[in-house]
């Protein structure tokens, strides 16, 4: 993958598509591939969230806010925080949950306080009850029970995040199809490549102090021996749907080639018989989030799921300017030619997204993403969320010092 051929993303550290709030540290289940503590008595309170609210609204623009954690819906003030985003800040809440506690009629207070949209976080790392030891296929069924309880309600947005470990990329090829299944009430899937501690080549340190590999909340090399990349997986991808293909990205603080988010962007239809016709480009991503920001002032997040099912004004409005677009115009009208019923068939927009880890430069410079959406806040200020529980539990973010160099 050449990053000359997508669109770099806008996203800045002070002008972005979202935020990372962080109400409560507790959780109810565990994940293997978790960067975060569990604390039980976490909780904060409604001036807490308020505080860290103005923080993120004082240093930084955005569209949408991530309620994560921890798990957000084991707050017993969660619908009142959903409400204060919305009704207080004017953004859209998005709650980023494992679902084992979300029920319809829970659901259904937190869309009447204001919630735009639920990312769920399934996958085959997590000790959930009645799911363990179930492979990434088989927790589709979960997945869809989750896509079809959020469609019952209406009016939100529903993604799904999902953990890759080296020894689940396999699967990644399947999901992608089956989300082509669901197009029309799976948005968005996520897929967040597996993050570990590189003990064999870097030492870890807080300022001075080396760090036991015991005291790093990161699983280390066992677990994951070489870091998986976007391009392996993307690759991985591609072996069975050749045409599968990112439009955006963004790079690397230190290594602005690398490719740590990455958004595909597909239009098709559902079910077994349905098919994706095309993969935006990177034209429409620029369009997409530049025009956003020029009529709204801010780039755009987590669309309003009613617009994502308009592919074919979409195909219209778009291919005069996109390649990508272009070409899904033409296999959609090859298609209606084939099968004339089909014109009235809807076509669904549909977001796919990739994550890559903190990786480490050979002097052991951390390589993060440069204009991170998922900042949160701690002690006032903004600070990678995936990196909070350095400054938790060290009072700083660690560094790494490579072990060649110190040898000699």
């Amino acid at each position: 993958m050449d990053p000359a051929n997508y669109y770099r993303l806008p996203w800045t550290l002070n002008d972005n598509v979202l935020s990372w709030l962080e109400p409560t540290k507790k959780c109810n289940i565990y994940c293997e591939g978790c960067y975060s503590t569990n604390e039980h008595d976490s909780h904060k309170t409604l001036d807490q969230v308020r505080s860290d609210m103005d923080v993120f609204t004082a240093k930084r623009k955005m569209d949408s806010m991530s309620i994560a954690g921890g798990d957000p819906l084991t707050h017993p003030q969660i619908v009142d925080i959903v409400r204060m985003i919305r009704d207080e800040y004017n953004l859209k809440p998005v709650v980023n949950t494992n679902g084992h506690a979300m029920t319809p009629e829970f659901l259904h207070d937190l869309r009447m306080a204001g919630l735009h949209g639920v990312t769920f976080h399934i996958d085959s790392g997590q000790g959930r009850p009645n799911w363990k030891n179930r492979d990434e296929l088989e927790l589709c069924a979960l997945r869809l029970h989750f896509a079809e309880m959020v469609q019952r309600e209406g009016g939100l947005s529903c993604a799904f995040n999902m953990t890759v470990y080296r020894d689940t990329a396999k699967h990644v090829p399947r999901l992608v199809r089956w989300a082509q299944e669901h197009i029309d009430i799976v948005h968005s899937m996520v897929f967040i490549l597996f993050r570990t501690a590189r003990s064999r080549e870097f030492t870890y340190h807080a300022g001075p102090k080396e760090v036991a590999m015991d005291e790093v909340i990161y699983y280390d090399q066992e677990k994951n021996p070489a870091p998986m990349t976007t391009p392996e997986l993307i690759a991985l991808i591609r072996e069975q749907e050749p045409d599968f293909d990112a439009a955006a990205y963004l790079g690397g603080t230190k290594d602005p080639s690398s490719f740590k988010w990455t958004l595909v962007g597909r239009v098709g239809t559902p079910g077994k018989d349905g098919r994706v016709h095309g993969y935006v480009g990177k034209r429409f991503m620029e369009l997409i989030q530049t025009g956003h920001h020029f009529f709204a002032g801010r780039y755009l997040a987590y669309s309003d799921p009613r617009l994502l099912s308009q592919g074919k004004a979409m195909l219209a409005g778009f291919a005069p300017v996109d390649a990508g677009v272009r070409r899904a115009a033409k296999d959609w009208v090859k298609t209606v030619a084939r099968h004339p019923g089909r014109v009235v068939q809807a076509l669904h927009f549909q977001s796919i997204a990739f994550i890559q880890p903190i990786d480490h430069m050979a002097d052991g410079e951390a390589n993060m993403c440069d204009g991170c959406p998922d900042m949160t806040v701690h002690d006032g200020q903004l600070v990678w969320s995936c990196r909070l529980d350095e400054l938790k539990r060290h009072g700083t973010f660690l560094s790494c010092r490579p072990r060649a160099a110190e040898a000699h």
